[in-house]
């Protein structure tokens, strides 16, 4: 796995004949900063063109960063016909699936004359084969799979992680759009379905790292000596940037799903990642105990927005401490921060 060389062949973006016409289809927690910084970068041919099915995300981010950069497509149609490099990020498996169905069929009702490259950065199963096997099927269509890795702090920063799959070519002009998006693009090689495992099987590590951290935040707090003295000692001695963000989201019961993880997307990672491991033989017991504390957070937020006692409509993922708290006798989603031993 090596690191894309990210650098332009010359110091200068390339002509302005050559750039790229860029659609985006996916303005979520994510995909509204990846776009907007490809949009801004002067990377894309400008105006780029975005779609999102709620159309007022579409209108916002051009109301942001103005016509001359993004304007909005009026459908999908217009993105598959007129643009070169169509990105998506997309919120489940299924809707990716509907999508890139609905692209095909829309070149297939008129074959396009120039290459156009597909890129899917959607936190989702892996489509990767099938979505290519649909794309291999038109003419001078490729597909390049691009999942990413941080929260949206990091999109919006342009601080993400990106991994690649497919085709060497396509995946060059696709770094070289996505410098503004990421810190750093890591290529798996030719093979579509490294990029996606490679996600899947990072998935469950990162979620499972928040399992435990859930526990031990719950021990923390139980034993006396305070969940936050067990945060600012696990800063020090593990600095990781996912369980710096996710620990301050329990510690501080910053349960928003919708500034951050939906719990039913981190559901849906999990029943991915725990069906790769199915399938390969390949027990993972933590990711099991880190997905059952979802489904059980979840449950309890079901509850309480059934009895109308519920603080968020949404749920992040870092509510998955509800069950290590539950489980020890403590309130779901109230720490007490002030319970701690006395000298």
């Amino acid at each position: 796995m090596q690191p894309i060389d990210d650098r332009p062949a010359h110091p200068s973006l390339p002509e302005r004949s050559y750039l790229l016409k860029v659609g985006w289809y996916g303005l979520g927690a994510m995909g509204y900063f990846m776009a907007r910084n490809i949009a801004t970068s002067g990377r894309a041919a400008s105006p780029i063109l975005v779609y999102n099915r709620t159309a007022a995300k579409a209108e916002r981010l051009v109301n942001e960063i103005g016509t001359s950069a993004a304007v909005v497509a009026s459908c999908p149609a217009q993105l598959v016909t007129e643009c070169d490099v169509i990105f998506t990020n997309l919120s489940t498996n299924e809707v990716v699936q509907h999508v890139y169905s609905d692209f095909t069929k829309i070149l297939s009702k008129s074959l396009p004359t120039e290459s156009k490259i597909f890129v899917d950065t959607s936190t989702a199963g892996n489509n990767a084969v099938e979505i290519d096997k649909l794309l291999i099927s038109l003419s001078r269509c490729h597909f390049v799979a691009s999942p990413i890795f941080g929260p949206p702090a990091a999109a919006d920063a342009g601080q993400l992680t990106i991994v690649v799959s497919g085709d060497y070519h396509c995946k060059k002009k696709v770094a070289h759009l996505l410098i503004p998006v990421g810190r750093k693009i890591l290529d798996v090689g030719g093979n579509i379905e490294r990029a996606p495992t490679l996600k899947l099987v990072c998935n469950g590590m990162l979620m499972s790292a928040n399992e435990l951290l859930a526990e031990v935040l719950t021990l923390g707090e139980k034993s006396g000596i305070g969940a936050q003295a067990v945060y600012s000692l696990m800063k020090e001695v593990m600095p990781t940037p996912s369980l710096i963000i996710y620990g301050d989201r329990m510690l501080n019961q910053h349960f928003d799903g919708t500034k951050g993880c939906a719990i039913d997307l981190g559901v849906s990672v999990l029943n991915d990642a725990r069906r790769l491991a199915v399938g390969l033989n390949c027990p993972m017991p933590t990711i099991d105990i880190a997905h059952q504390s979802l489904v059980t957070a979840r449950s309890i937020h079901e509850h309480q927005k059934q009895t109308g006692t519920n603080r968020w409509d949404v749920l992040d993922c870092s509510a998955l401490i509800a069950s290590r708290r539950v489980s020890a006798g403590l309130e779901p989603f109230e720490s007490d921060n002030s319970r701690v031993t006395r000298e």
